[in-house]
């Protein structure tokens, strides 16, 4: 089967196309098999969402929640073993994406339970029990970039284990994580590990920077402010490429250790989904194009890219002083950025807590109702 020319053109432009979703369907049909022979896909993100969503439609999970229930699991150790059971099978199914890219890609994420977005000690146990139970080399666990999962990324990187930091919105936070990464890295050389089978994600969150700043350019009103919207997300991802750029290609911490096989922590741009219509579909994904960068996008915007994303080569590069000048301009009309920023993470580690919560109660009816 042939790759689509708009997603390969990505991919030779140093962009991974990563789907954001899993479901036990599109495991079962072979639609991840499909995408990743005709869609350029090389890796799978989930979140709390994801699975909640997919547990609360259709019937693949029925019969393992049954069996589950008839061996008296409750939701927790349930909702555990069929996400990892996903998370498992599409490791196998990317497998080959892995051996090629000697690593890279190919790499499945599953996220620690939200709750434990704000506990630096429960979220390093969870990751390194999470680790173990879905067992593959190509796996990436994801922890929230919150003041509390920072020391948890150093402690689990030190550990050997692959990392997807999610829940990025501000570069200054950026700049932390990559410090917490390469703290880790360190740890981990001290420790013996082969620090070239450590791998790591920075997920960067963009839609969602727009939503938000567009609602208070709205309220302000003047001519300024709204000639401003839907602009920031993707000025606020080139000014992290910029940073990642200054950690990552010569920067003195990093040299010291790549020396030892010690690999770049990519930029990931996450929540690529538009929500606006008035903007374009590919917004965020033609408009963010630079190597060794990565865009998980949900099954919606591949195919938007697919019919008519445009790409044209590195669109990130060189940008950082237009960037920043936005910025400027966003602060001079009265857009509070760390405030938007504060918001946002805020946001953002509640909403997968809802979702996580909901899950465990649709899980528990299931369970339930397998008894009666």
């Amino acid at each position: 089967m042939a790759q689509n020319p708009n997603l390969a053109a990505l991919s030779n432009a140093g962009v991974s196309v990563w789907l954001d979703d899993l479901s036990r369907d599109r495991l079962q049909t072979g639609n991840l098999q499909e995408l990743i022979d005709t869609r350029s896909v090389v890796g799978v993100t989930t979140n709390p969402s994801i699975f909640q969503a997919a547990l609360s439609k259709g019937t693949a999970y029925d019969a393992q929640v049954k069996e589950l229930a008839e061996r008296g699991a409750d939701v927790d150790a349930t909702v555990r073993t069929v996400t990892t059971d996903d998370v498992r099978n599409a490791c196998d199914v990317l497998a080959k994406q892995y051996e090629l890219s000697e690593g890279v890609d190919g790499r499945v994420s599953i996220e620690v339970d939200p709750r434990v977005a704000h506990d630096t000690d429960k979220t390093i146990l969870q990751a390194i029990e999470l680790w173990k139970i879905v067992d593959r080399p190509n796996l990436l666990i994801k922890i929230p970039a919150t003041m509390a999962g920072l020391p948890a990324i150093t402690a689990v990187i030190a550990e050997g284990i692959s990392v997807n930091v999610t829940l990025i919105f501000s570069v200054e936070r950026h700049r932390l994580v990559m410090d917490a990464y390469l703290a880790g890295l360190e740890k981990a050389k001290e420790a013996g590990h082969d620090l070239s089978k450590i791998h790591s994600v920075a997920s960067f969150f963009v839609s969602r920077v727009d939503t938000e700043i567009d609602k208070r350019l709205d309220k302000i009103g003047s001519e300024d402010a709204l000639g401003l919207r839907g602009k920031a997300g993707v000025a606020n991802a080139r000014l992290a490429y910029a940073a990642y750029e200054e950690v990552f290609v010569g920067g003195s911490r990093y040299e010291a250790l790549k020396a030892d096989g010690a690999r770049v922590q990519r930029p990931l741009w996450a929540s690529t989904g538009v929500k606006n219509p008035d903007y374009s579909d590919t917004l965020y994904v033609t408009e963010l194009v630079a190597p060794n960068t990565v865009n998980t996008m949900p099954e919606k915007t591949i195919d938007a890219v697919a019919d008519h994303g445009v790409v044209t080569g590195d669109t990130v590069t060189g940008t950082a002083d237009e960037s920043q000048a936005l910025f400027d301009e966003l602060s001079s009309v009265g857009i509070d950025l760390p405030d938007v920023f504060r918001l946002l993470e805020d946001e953002g580690v509640e909403k997968f807590e809802k979702s996580w919560l909901e899950l465990l109660e649709a899980t528990q009816d299931q369970l339930d109702a397998s008894k009666k």
